[in-house]
């Protein structure tokens, strides 16, 4: 039996893309659909597209290089953001073609999660990445280690999270954010 590979691409049952340089060399129809733009829109930009700010664009580039680097592989679920402007929750897994140039050229797996994990407040760029690490089940050292800010700075962001959705503790935090 002949496959298709093109065709097996086009209808993956999660969001496919091929990166050269953090920019969109192809994508599948399902990134298309999920991120609210044609084939046409997304190819040949920079990912920082999906992304709500520049900043987190280029955060996350410096966080995923080193583990690309040491694995070839990276996975973390993180905030993304339609061509709508509404943002969602969104696993992203890659693999570097060139472990010793992580960014050079990949394919990158997107799977939506917003059923299960809606956003529900307005969040500042640190403020998704701490939530995204706590939900990593990360300590606030760990998660000042993989952002390179003080813990203590973790803790105001958690607490203003808290805040935001009126959890009493880190772990109703953690269900809020989750559920929603």
């Amino acid at each position: 039996m002949d496959v298709d590979y093109r065709l097996a691409f086009e209808l993956a049952p999660v969001g496919l893309v091929l990166s050269r340089n953090r920019a969109i060399v192809d994508c599948n129809r399902h990134v298309c659909e999920m991120f609210g733009a044609s084939r046409e829109l997304l190819v040949g930009q920079s990912f920082q597209v999906l992304y709500p700010s520049a900043i987190e664009f280029e955060r996350a580039g410096l966080r995923i290089a080193p583990i690309l680097n040491r694995s070839g592989t990276y996975a973390d679920n993180r905030i993304m953001k339609r061509s709508s402007g509404e943002t969602f929750w969104c696993h992203v897994t890659g693999r570097a073609l060139n472990q010793s140039v992580p960014h050079e050229a990949g394919i990158w797996t997107f799977e939506d999660l917003s059923s299960r994990r809606p956003v529900k407040a307005a969040l500042t760029a640190r403020e998704r990445e701490v939530a995204a690490h706590l939900m990593d089940g990360l300590t606030s050292k760990e998660i000042g280690k993989v952002l390179a800010i003080s813990h203590r700075t973790v803790e105001i962001y958690r607490a203003r999270l808290m805040r935001k959705y009126g959890a009493s503790n880190t772990g109703d935090l953690v269900h809020k954010l989750m559920v929603g």
